[in-house]
């Protein structure tokens, strides 16, 4: 025997030779929270998020910020004389190894000293239902040497913060939060009651939960523990505090377990400002990400975006973003991917999600015309109806209001968001050169040549994002200066000069110019705000997307609006749409700024008072690139020129409709200059006359002539009509 008991003594001290307590500090550093945390800019939480699915854990909880109540239940249900011992309860043991083997009731006896050095130490954990007798005077020996490096409340701490209360619950703080929807402070005595319960069998069936935390209850109070110990630990000593009024109901505890155990831990309340950033910067290995945004902002910006859908809802309008950035620095201030809960789309990231661009694009096609000097913010451009050819077919700009207002000057046409007059300026500035600015500006999507796009790109055909486009603002707000925004704190990036400051000061000056709009939207709209701001509205096809886009000198706001299903809105512009949210960021921004002042002007823009002969606008004092400024701009008469072929265009095909008998159907020929004395022909094999400039088409190549009075041929072109007519 004497050999057996030598050898078990050897066992367990070979068993730890290597083992050593960590200290409490180091505990609490390899305590990671299952949830991430996303941070303002001040390091106010703004988002959680859960990054690891395996447990729910919580952040570290201080003693001190744990119920009394939760405290004394979880001493008396594991540990009663947990201020007693040095490790090891001798008599529970005992009392244990009789139930044991004289009764044949297993029954454990592990002290919260016993049971942290398990969770601390892997090999100490039970391999099977239970440990082996070397797993056990390990455990032991393990409980002694973390008392004498741990204090009691250190280990007690511990215990709360690594402990399983249920599933996946791990910890007290996500025990407390996930069943009660409170911090571990707010825990009374039932629900301490039952939180100690869940410990000796996290996942038992509520009843047999209520059972055991009615029986621990009905158990009377802690036991005295070793004099002075208390005192020197802080924590409470004799009975519960507050202790429960009469003799506690079992029922009561019944329906509490019930009620929070058959359901799924909730974890409501908790930050949820910037769900697309977070699920962007969070992961297991980034739990706790600092960012440029600014809480009180971020909140100001989801709830304008609410206020704002709530107005348009009978309008067919469910979604909105919004991103707010610091001009100088390129910092993201406010991101608003959606709406929130109200949205079509919760997880859709409204500021990073492609969508037409309307409008919006026109100040980076005027900026270009006025820095190439192909037109100046005097100059008239025709808002007229234009029928023009492209390889696609015949493209007809229309005005948003469907009118024509004759001769515009670029300063007119750009703060009006007149169409016609932004075709014909892209025509002077050509597709490819455009599209190479846009490219310049961050626009990513724009990847194919000017061609591809064609005129239709001076109205906002390509796809955008808010981030490419607010930052694109933000470079016209710098001088011309364009850098990469930035969500994380850092130094300011690298900047390159992708617009002549001169024409970006002009731009700005003109979508800043009141007078100027109010040909199109009024005097009085939300885009009219009490300080100084350049901002540009926008609308996609068939009111798919609505922007409003500006900036003052120190911040840029963009605003979107619409639905993520790409569904039409009703009766919804730029102005009524985006532009109050915008109003609304953009006066919250500048709340404590006061009066901001318009830019600087560049030395290389002179003023220069210009007048309109005839007097098409007001005469005016306007803004040149020095070198091409004028005092008066005069609309001659147009000479007389020959009539031209509008419709069919040069290699236009016309395709015939199956579903139409042949005999109803007719190509109307168009000329520049209507005159009743002309003559229309189909020439080649077989002349055709075509009377009144209808004609019947039927497959094949064809040559127009347009034959004016006296016989002399005025224009030719070639079509093609394809396809089989009906019957």
């Amino acid at each position: 025997m004497r050999r057996v008991a030598l050898a078990a003594s050897f066992l367990i001290a070979a068993s730890r030779a290597d083992a050593a307590i960590p200290a409490f500090e180091e505990v609490q550093r390899a305590h990671q929270p299952s949830e991430a945390v996303l941070l303002d800019r001040h390091g106010e939480v703004i988002h959680e998020l859960r990054v690891d699915e395996r447990v729910r854990r919580l952040p570290w909880v201080p003693l001190a910020k744990v119920s009394p109540a939760l405290v004394e239940a979880v001493l008396r249900a594991e540990d009663k004389r947990f201020f007693e011992h040095s490790g090891v309860d001798w008599r529970a043991l005992g009392d244990a190894a009789v139930d044991t083997v004289v009764r044949g009731v297993p029954r454990g006896a592990s002290t919260l000293s016993m049971q942290v050095a398990a969770m601390l130490e892997p090999q100490l954990r039970a391999t099977g239902q239970r440990r082996t007798v070397t797993q056990k005077w390990d455990q032991i020996r393990a409980a002694g040497e973390l008392e004498k490096a741990w204090t009691k409340r250190r280990i007690l701490e511990a215990y709360l913060n690594l402990a399983t209360f249920r599933g996946e619950l791990v910890g007290i703080g996500a025990a407390a939060r996930g069943l009660f929807g409170k911090d571990p402070s707010g825990i009374d005595e039932r629900e301490g009651a039952l939180l100690a319960a869940l410990l000796r069998g996290p996942n038992a069936k509520p009843p047999v939960v209520a059972k055991r935390a009615c029986q621990l209850a009905l158990g009377g109070p802690l036991s005295e523990p070793a004099a002075g110990a208390a005192g020197a630990h802080g924590l409470p000593q004799g009975k519960p505090r507050g202790g429960f009024a009469g003799a506690p109901s079992c029922e009561a505890f019944e329906a509490l377990a019930t009620a929070r155990l058959t359901e799924p831990p909730k974890f409501e309340g908790r930050p949820a400002l910037a769900p697309q950033l977070a699920r962007d910067l969070l992961t297991r290995d980034a739990r706790r990400v600092q960012t440029t945004l600014d809480a009180q902002l971020q909140t100001f910006a989801i709830e304008t975006l609410q206020r704002q859908l709530a107005q348009l809802a009978n309008r067919g309008v469910r979604d909105a973003a919004a991103l707010v950035l610091d001009n100088a620095s390129g910092e993201v201030l406010a991101y608003v991917g959606n709406s929130g809960a109200g949205s079509s789309a919760p997880f859709v990231d409204g500021v990073r999600a492609p969508r037409q661009a309307g409008s919006t694009l026109k100040p980076f096609l005027y900026a270009t015309a006025i820095e190439d000097r192909v037109l100046t913010a005097a100059s008239l451009l025709d808002d007229a109806p234009a029928n023009l050819v492209t390889p696609s077919g015949l493209y007809v700009p229309q005005n948003y209001d469907r009118e024509f207002r004759g001769l515009a000057s670029v300063r007119v046409s750009l703060a009006g968001s007149l169409n016609v007059p932004a075709v014909r300026t892209l025509m002077l500035v050509g597709t490819e050169r455009f599209a190479g600015r846009l490219r310049e500006a961050g626009f990513e999507g724009v990847v194919e040549s000017g061609d591809y796009y064609g005129f239709s790109l001076a109205l906002g055909s390509a796809d955008v994002t808010l981030w490419q486009l607010t930052n694109a603002y933000r470079a016209l707000a710098n001088a011309g200066q364009w850098s990469r925004p930035r969500v994380l704190p850092a130094p300011p990036g690298k900047s390159a000069a992708i617009i002549d400051p001169g024409a970006a000061y002009i731009v700005s000056d003109i979508l800043a110019d009141r007078n100027a709009r109010s040909v199109t939207f009024g005097l009085d709209n939300p885009l009219a705000s009490r300080f100084w701001t350049a901002v540009k509205t926008g609308t996609s096809k068939d009111m798919r997307d609505n922007w409003c886009i500006g900036y003052s000198r120190r911040y840029t706001v963009g605003v979107w609006v619409g639905n993520f299903d790409g569904a039409p809105m009703r009766d919804v512009s730029g102005v009524s749409g985006a532009a109050p949210a915008w109003l609304d960021l953009m006066n919250a921004l500048h709340r404590s700024d006061g009066r901001t002042p318009a830019p600087v002007r560049p030395a290389d823009v002179v003023v220069q008072r210009v007048r309109f002969v005839p007097e098409i606008e007001a005469e005016r004092d306007e803004l040149f690139l020095a070198g091409t400024e004028v005092a008066e701009v005069e609309v001659k008469p147009a000479l007389p020129s020959a009539a031209r072929i509008v419709y069919p265009g040069e290699g236009s095909i016309i395709a015939l409709d199956p579903d139409i008998p042949a005999a109803a159907q007719r190509v109307r020929f168009e000329a520049s200059v209507p005159d009743a004395t002309l003559q229309w022909r189909i020439v080649g094999a077989t002349a055709e006359a075509v009377p009144d400039a209808l004609w019947q088409p039927h497959p094949g190549r064809f040559e127009l002539a347009l034959i004016d009075a006296q016989g002399r041929e005025l224009d030719r072109v070639r079509f093609e009509v394809r396809g089989t007519a009906g019957r």
